[in-house]
C-alpha cells in the first residue's frame, strides 16, 4: 500500500484509560489495511485518569505488541488532526459500536476534514465488544464485577490493583 509519497499511515485516537478489547480488535484489523498504524494516546494533562499515561502506553504495547507495524505514542492538549500532521498519516480511523457513537463521531469527522483535509474512516466494532467501553469497565470493576474477556488479561489485573 506504499503510494509515491511513502507510507500509508492512520491514526487511531482515544484516551485508552484503559485499553479494551474492543480498542484491540479495531488495532488489529487496521494494521492490516495501512502500512502504518498509531494509536495515538491523547490526554489533557489537567484531568486525572484512572492510569498514568506511561501505564496506557504500557497496557496498549503489551496488548499489541504482536503487530509488527503498529506504534504507540501519546500526545496532551493538542488536536487530532495536528497529531495526523505530526506522524504524516493521511487518515484517522474510528471504531464505532452503534448509532451513538455515530451521531458524536460524525460532526467531529467533518470539522477534522474542514480544518486538515484528513479523512475519517469508521470501522464497525466487533458485535460482541459494543457494550465494552473504557468507563463502563472501571465502573464494573469498583463495584466487584467481572471484565474477564473484555480487556486484555494486563488490563483486568491493572483494574483490580488500581480500583479494587
Amino acid at each position: 500500500m506504499t503510494t509515491a509519497t511513502g507510507p500509508r499511515r492512520c491514526v487511531c485516537p482515544g484516551s485508552y484509560d484503559p485499553v479494551t478489547n474492543g480498542h484491540v480488535d479495531v488495532v488489529e484489523r487496521v494494521s492490516g489495511l495501512f502500512d502504518e498504524v498509531v494509536v495515538a494516546i491523547l490526554h489533557n494533562p489537567a484531568k486525572r485518569g484512572a492510569f498514568t499515561i506511561d501505564e496506557r502506553t504500557e497496557l496498549i504495547e503489551a496488548a499489541i505488541g504482536h503487530l509488527p507495524n503498529v506504534r504507540v505514542a501519546a500526545w496532551a492538549d493538542t488536536l487530532v488532526v495536528d497529531v495526523c500532521t505530526e506522524v504524516g498519516a493521511s487518515a484517522l480511523v474510528k471504531g464505532l459500536r452503534g448509532g451513538t457513537d455515530f451521531a458524536y463521531e460524525l460532526p467531529m469527522a467533518h470539522m477534522n476534514h474542514h480544518l486538515s483535509g484528513v479523512e475519517t474512516l469508521f470501522l464497525a466494532a466487533d458485535p460482541a465488544l459494543t457494550h465494552v467501553s473504557s468507563s463502563l469497565i472501571k465502573e464494573v470493576v469498583r463495584y466487584g464485577g467481572d471484565v474477564t474477556g473484555l480487556v486484555p488479561d494486563a488490563v483486568v489485573r491493572a483494574l483490580h490493583d488500581r480500583l479494587g
